[in-house]
């Protein structure tokens, strides 16, 4: 990980953006590579010099989705199960079904959900593909969510700046409860969605 902080610190203000979309891009093609926290530094570095910390999160945010809707296409033409083993290997077994279970029962918004659950958001957009989600309803769920975190972990970088052991364990810690709130307001907005459909068959 020093070698990638030193990295970052190398790189003028412009390849520094370029380097973190680049970085969020990749997280949807290799999943273990540590790019929350990378985004996080280089936010950290974006803000302490000529750069900002905001235009750092859009570089991250505009590479996440890009390379999150490569995926969502590749799934919508290959299928997702190929995918999912490339993705996560015998790491996360069944996630393709997880997803496809909150799927059923919550719709779109089990997709923007799932972007927070470990083991399961390197599927999303490739499952969103391989069921063909109309394209526009994937990149709002898959853009929310990705603003969402990157939001927080860019925040989190300019906070707490260079003392990465110390943030890799706040993302981390903050996945956890992003994966939890976000899947209560799911389920929150189903209910709402069921109980509307029932008044309007009742009527």
């Amino acid at each position: 990980m020093q070698a990638i902080i030193d990295w970052l610190v190398s790189l003028p203000v412009v390849a520094l953006y370029l380097a973190l979309s680049a970085v969020a891009a990749a997280e949807n093609f290799f999943p273990p590579l540590p790019a929350d926290t990378v985004v996080a530094l280089g936010s950290f570095l974006a803000a302490q010099g000529q750069g900002s910390a905001v235009m750092a999160f859009l570089a991250t945010w505009v590479g996440n989705v890009a390379g999150a809707m490569v995926m969502y296409a590749l799934g919508r033409k290959y299928g997702a199960e190929r995918l999912e083993r490339r993705l996560i290997g015998d790491k996360g077994p069944g996630a393709q079904a997880k997803l496809q279970s909150l799927y059923g029962r919550y719709g779109v918004l089990a997709l923007f959900a799932s972007r927070f659950i470990p083991g399961v958001r390197a599927v999303v957009p490739p499952f969103a593909g391989a069921l063909r989600v109309p394209p526009v309803s994937a990149t709002i769920a898959i853009a929310g969510a990705s603003a969402v975190w990157y939001g927080v972990v860019s925040y989190l970088g300019f906070t707490v700046g260079g003392n990465w052991p110390r943030l890799s364990q706040m993302i981390s810690g903050y996945g956890t409860t992003f994966a939890i709130v976000a899947a209560s307001l799911a389920a929150v907005g189903a209910l709402i969605l069921w109980i509307r459909q029932r008044k309007r068959r009742a009527s």
